[in-house]
């Protein structure tokens, strides 16, 4: 079946799946950086009502509003060459051949996905990576409270799902994923999701690719668990004044990069995604940021981030006709980079106490991103510098060292 995604022009919109409506409510589109006609549209809603979180995910549309499969003649066309897979994933952050030895990646969403587990057995076979199924205890799947009744499907989540999954297996083929849906987006349903990923043996990451912007949720105890890195996503609204629970001062805030092939060594190299999300948040500075310089009193977004521009650096996801969707898709948006860095501190093993204040201490093993700017507010929290600055952080994954 054909998704398709109607919108006017950069107005809110909603998918159709089919020919039935799926609820993609507010979705909104930004314009493309480098091809004509092609859009990145949000898949969740911009703006969640109070109390509750958007998914950060964010899917190539053609001038149609049609999702674009960069899998097929018409796909390549419209978006050559620009789409990431697994392996230029990893070559692009020095993390080829680096193993986990089985730590698991915990993840957290809103909503069910009927088709998580044929769709991420797609996307790992067409990848050439070694299968990750239930029956294995590779994957495991639960509810809210660690249950097996999952909630329904939600259009926009199942694509946020699918990116997640996606991420921590093209950076990290090895971990176990954990996956724990929300019965909503609401934050109540989130956090006992989170303390529910937290209770399980093993986690050492947990990915968080949604939020709400403006910053004053203060900050909760369902994020704040030492030992294991909680990762989240900046948001993708470019300077804000702080997306929660990227916000939140013990979570690593990761935010996002445009990333494009070279000739260099690397055979990368990276900009500040015009999208990133940056900001002072409401909540306090943690100690590792006092010698950063990032000229907020509060805490800032970001910490480290990595590739997010669904244009330039997007994972080319798998996400099912089971799912209501159209097969492989061009997806970005923070909520890809959140779900990498998870994976690589699974890679590192580095967790112990809060592992946001690692790279901190190893910034000399990061890829600093020094060109780029995601508003007009300057240097250091639109601009990208030396050193810290607001869309990127720190900089991106080299090995981890970093992490």
């Amino acid at each position: 079946m054909n998704r398709k995604l109607i919108y006017s022009g950069l107005a809110a919109g909603v998918l159709a799946v089919g020919g039935l409506a799926a609820g993609l409510p507010g979705a909104s589109a930004m314009p493309a950086h480098t091809n004509v006609g092609v859009h990145a549209v949000h898949v969740c809603a911009a703006h969640p009502k109070p109390g509750h979180a958007s998914c950060m995910a964010m899917v190539l549309t053609n001038g149609a509003g049609k999702v674009i499969n960069p899998m097929s003649a018409s796909g390549r066309r419209a978006i050559p060459t620009i789409g990431i897979n697994s392996a230029k994933l990893r070559k692009a952050y020095h993390l080829t051949g680096l193993t986990s030895g089985g730590r698991t990646v915990a993840i957290v969403d809103a909503f069910g996905y009927s088709g998580l587990e044929s769709d991420l057995a797609t996307f790992r076979s067409h990848n050439g990576l070694p299968a990750c199924t239930t029956a294995s205890g590779c994957l495991t799947i639960e509810n809210q409270t660690g249950g097996s009744v999952l909630p329904p499907n939600d259009a926009g989540w199942d694509v946020e799902q699918a990116l997640d999954v996606d991420a921590v297996s093209s950076a990290c083929p090895d971990c176990k994923i954990l996956m724990v849906q929300g019965n909503s987006s609401s934050f109540a349903d989130l956090e006992t999701a989170e303390n529910t990923a937290a209770a399980h043996a093993g986690v050492v990451a947990i990915s968080n690719s949604y939020g709400s912007n403006g910053g004053s949720i203060p900050n909760q105890a369902a994020y704040n668990h030492p030992g294991i890195a909680i990762t989240a996503s900046t948001g993708d609204s470019g300077f804000s004044p702080g997306n929660y629970p990227a916000s939140d001062t013990h979570v690593v805030a990761v935010g996002g990069t445009s990333l494009f092939k070279d000739t260099s060594s690397r055979g990368y190299h990276e900009t500040a995604w015009s999208g990133a999300g940056s900001g002072c948040g409401a909540n306090p500075k943690p100690k590792w940021q006092g010698a950063a310089h990032t000229t907020c009193t509060t805490k800032a977004s970001a910490d480290v981030s990595a590739a997010a521009d669904p244009n330039n650096g997007g994972l080319i996801i798998y996400c099912g006709t089971v799912s209501g969707c159209g097969g492989f898709e061009q997806v970005g948006g923070t909520s890809e980079s959140s779900p990498i860095i998870a994976a690589v501190y699974a890679l590192s093993g580095n967790t112990a106490g809060y592992p946001a204040k690692i790279p901190y201490a190893n910034t000399s093993h990061l890829f600093d991103v020094t060109s780029g700017s995601n508003g007009t507010c300057g240097v250091p929290l639109c601009t990208a510098r030396v050193g810290w600055d607001g869309p990127t952080g720190l900089g991106t994954p080299n090995g981890v060292a970093g992490f």
